[in-house]
């Protein structure tokens, strides 16, 4: 087996659940590129007062309104709702060359205990021996650290149309604002002769114990305002950054009930 692997920088830091629809996809065009994007937040029934652990699903789809495919793929920038929390500590750290190169096997033998979240990745591949990705595979997300900085470590591995491992670094941002929680990373510069990226998929959901206390990567909290029982609040923000500097951007609304 050829297993095939590049790590890649990041500029600064993110993202499932398998790539199926989730409620309603916010579908946005821009200079002939589509990008369908849907956000799920579990349990929707979330304390009016402090935080209880979630999960929170992204997945996006990527197509042209041409008959031309759009171009690449070079950043994308996922930003989580300032009531959610993201917290790893207490959580073991995933280091990269324990998980690059290796299989979805091999990745979750080497790092089980930071394993924050699982997903699905897709790509159009047109020349295996010049793509850094698979044409489609398994998504593991771990918890990790680079540069000085917390990240997640998307490993990404399939073996059609040749076996082939790919770790894609989000680097973990804390901004102010509606979304407190940003996650960037940036695609591999390559030519578009080898292919396309057609869709990505992440479900962020993980539980752990630190100092006999019972934690979750993520958490948060459902403010209605006193006297309403359900909240309409902006999950996500999510920002596609193509080659030719193209930009298509998008917000997933959705409704929480408060409990308490």
């Amino acid at each position: 087996m050829r297993t095939k692997s590049r790590t890649f920088a990041v500029t600064l830091a993110a993202t499932a659940v398998l790539l199926t629809p989730l409620a309603s996809a916010e579908t946005v065009e821009e200079h002939g590129v589509r990008v369908s994007v849907d956000g799920r937040l579990l349990p929707k029934k979330l304390p009016r007062h402090g935080t209880a652990p979630v999960s929170v699903s992204v997945l996006g789809r990527i197509g042209s309104k041409r008959s031309a495919p759009p171009p690449q793929l070079e950043t994308l920038a996922i930003a989580i709702n300032r009531q959610g929390h993201l917290s790893s500590r207490g959580l073991p750290r995933c280091p990269v060359d324990r998980i690059d190169p290796s299989t979805t096997r091999e990745a979750l033998a080497a790092c089980r205990s930071a394993l924050v979240g699982e997903g699905r990745f897709f790509a159009n591949v047109r020349l295996p021996e010049q793509s850094p990705f698979p044409s489609s595979g398994k998504v593991l997300a771990f918890n990790g650290r680079l540069r000085g900085h917390p990240a997640i470590l998307a490993h990404i591995y399939g073996a059609d149309p040749v076996p082939t491992s790919y770790v894609l670094p989000f680097y973990v941002k804390s901004t102010r604002g509606r979304f407190g929680t940003v996650l960037e990373a940036s695609l591999p510069s390559v030519t578009g002769e080898w292919g396309y990226v057609t869709g990505i998929s992440m479900t962020l959901d993980r539980s752990f114990s630190y100092r006999g206390e019972r934690r979750s990567f993520l958490s948060a909290g459902c403010p209605a305002p006193s006297g309403f029982g359900l909240a309409s609040f902006p999950l996500i923000h999510t920002d596609f950054g193509f080659a030719g500097g193209v930009h298509v951007t998008s917000t997933v609304n959705r409704v929480c009930r408060a409990r308490g």
